[in-house]
C-alpha cells in the first residue's frame, strides 16, 4: 500500500527523457530502451568493449595493454542516449535512475555475478571535495543496489580517494596510470574488519573508458593480497 501511494505521488520517471513511464511497473519507456544500445556479441573477452571483427578475441586496448584485472563486464555502449542520462544521475541528483540501472545489470549479469561469487563488491571511490558537492558516489549508489539484489556485502570504504587526479585526456597511458595509482588508497582496517579473507572483488564503476582507474584499482587490491579482481560497469566507451 506504502509503495503504491508513493507511485502515486512520486511516479516513476524513464532515465531517458524524464517523462513519467507507461505502463505502471516499468522503469523506462518502451521508445527510450530502444534507443539504448545494449552490448552484444562479438564483444571483447577481457572488458567487455563491443568488436567488429567476429573472429577477433580481444578489442585493441585488450590486446596492447596487460590489464591485471580477471574480466570485466558492462551493459551499454557509451553513446549520447545513455550519456545524457548518466550526467543526470551523476552531477544533478537523479539517484533514482540507479533503480533502471541495477535492474538490468542483474538481468544482464546477475548469474554470471552469482557464479563468480565474489567475497564484496567494492565501489570506485570519489575524492571527499567530490562528495561532498555532489552528496553522494554513483558508484557507492550502484554497488549497494547491486549487493542488495543479489545478496553480496558491500565495502564502501574499502577504497579511499585521496587525492585530486590531473585531467586525464592530456596525458599517455602510463602517465594516466601514475596518475590514478597516486590518488587512490587501500583501507587496511576496514579489510581486517571483514568476516573472511578477501580474495575475489568486484569493482563497480558507472563509465569505463580506458581502463586507468579500474586498473589502478586492481592492482593497489593485488598489491594488498587480493588475487582475484573483477569489474563491472554501466556503459562501456570508444577509449583513446
Amino acid at each position: 500500500m506504502l509503495q503504491i501511494i508513493l507511485d502515486m505521488i512520486y511516479p516513476v520517471r524513464c532515465p531517458i527523457c524524464d517523462e513519467i513511464v507507461i505502463p505502471k511497473g516499468e522503469r523506462i519507456c518502451s521508445p527510450c530502451k530502444e534507443k539504448l544500445h545494449y552490448i552484444k556479441e562479438p564483444r571483447c573477452k577481457k572488458c567487455s568493449k563491443p568488436i567488429e571483427q567476429e573472429e577477433k578475441e580481444y578489442c585493441s586496448d585488450c590486446e596492447h595493454k596487460n590489464f591485471q584485472f580477471v574480466k570485466g563486464f558492462s551493459i551499454w555502449s557509451y553513446d549520447s542516449a545513455i550519456k545524457h542520462s548518466i550526467a543526470e544521475f551523476k552531477y544533478h541528483n537523479k539517484k533514482e535512475h540507479a533503480k533502471f540501472y541495477t535492474q538490468e545489470m542483474v538481468r544482464h549479469y546477475g548469474d554470471m555475478i552469482e557464479k563468480l561469487s565474489p567475497d564484496v563488491i567494492v565501489p570506485i571511490p570519489i575524492h571527499r571535495s567530490k562528495y561532498l558537492e555532489r552528496g553522494y558516489n554513483q558508484a557507492d549508489i550502484l554497488a549497494r543496489g547491486l549487493g542488495k539484489a543479489l545478496n553480496l556485502p558491500v565495502l564502501s570504504e574499502l577504497l579511499i580517494r585521496n587525492k585530486k587526479t590531473l585531467p586525464q585526456k592530456q596525458l599517455s597511458d602510463k602517465e594516466r596510470l601514475r596518475n590514478l595509482q597516486e590518488a587512490f588508497c587501500f583501507n587496511k582496517k576496514v579489510s581486517e574488519n571483514f568476516q573472511k579473507e578477501i580474495k575475489k572483488v568486484l569493482l563497480v564503476d558507472d563509465i569505463f573508458t580506458t581502463g586507468s582507474t579500474i586498473e589502478a584499482c586492481t592492482i593497489l587490491l593485488k598489491t594488498n593480497g587480493i588475487t582475484d579482481i573483477y569489474f563491472i560497469s554501466l556503459c562501456i566507451g570508444k577509449g583513446f
